[in-house]
């Protein structure tokens, strides 16, 4: 039986210009009063869980929100999950932005989106799901399948790497919600990955940790490609 580890996608907290309602991109924006009381309140239950490895975007609000959230934790940056490059929109209101002739391309038809200046969302995803598909084989080999990993990010990065474990074309992952500060938990398998939390800003993150093997099994069936048919008992099961 296959085992592999499970990740979780941080995305920051609030920052200064989600609450002035601009576009971040990749300038140095920082947490604002909220971000920061987000950090630490998502960092009471991440510390519950022991994560072997932790990576980050190289941006500073991502490691604002380690700093708070796990303090002990010595990140890994990992330039694969840096924000998406928005080019010339970097910095603009979204209400004035909503008026651009690209605005309907990015809402309807992302996976045709090239921002001036900046990067395709094809390519920010491509280098996403690669990023984290690479860190959960290294931590998969190095931890062992009871592994719980932490990767801090961005919100498009992160609905792009979901819609990649869905199975969904890039053109839907306009329809996902990843708040500030929400937590994210995939499980890859050999044959398919799955979606086991989404956009979680107040769960029971311990119950995402493997439960200890039954008397009298052989091997533990920590996850493999078979979903559960009727859904199971769920996780800790």
């Amino acid at each position: 039986m296959v085992t592999v580890a499970t990740l979780l996608l941080l995305r920051h907290g609030r920052t200064t210009a989600n609450a002035a309602g601009g576009l971040a991109g990749r300038q140095p924006v920082e947490l604002d009063e909220t971000g920061r009381t987000q950090a630490t309140a998502v960092g009471e239950r991440l510390r519950l869980l022991s994560c072997p490895t932790v990576v980050t975007s190289p941006l500073v609000r991502c490691r604002q929100t380690l700093d708070r959230a796990l303090p002990e934790a010595v990140p890994v940056v990992e330039e694969g999950l840096t924000e998406c490059g928005y080019g010339s929109w970097e910095g603009q209101p979204l209400k004035q932005l909503a008026k651009d002739a690209l605005w309907p391309v990015v809402q309807q038809h992302p996976s045709a989106a090239v921002f001036p200046g900046g990067e395709a969302m094809a390519s920010m995803a491509a280098r996403a799901v690669a990023a984290v598909r690479t860190w959960d084989a290294r931590v998969s080999a190095e931890h062992g399948p009871d592994a719980v990993w932490l990767a801090c990010t961005h919100g498009d990065v992160i609905k792009a790497i979901v819609a990649d474990a869905l199975g969904l074309h890039l053109d839907l992952f306009q329809r996902l919600i990843v708040d500030p500060a929400s937590v994210t938990a995939i499980r890859y398998t050999p044959l398919r990955p799955f979606l086991v939390r989404l956009n979680d800003t107040g769960g029971d993150l311990t119950a995402l940790v493997p439960p200890p093997p039954k008397r009298g099994r052989r091997k533990r069936r920590t996850a493999d490609s078979d979903a559960t048919i009727g859904g199971g008992a769920g996780a800790g099961a």
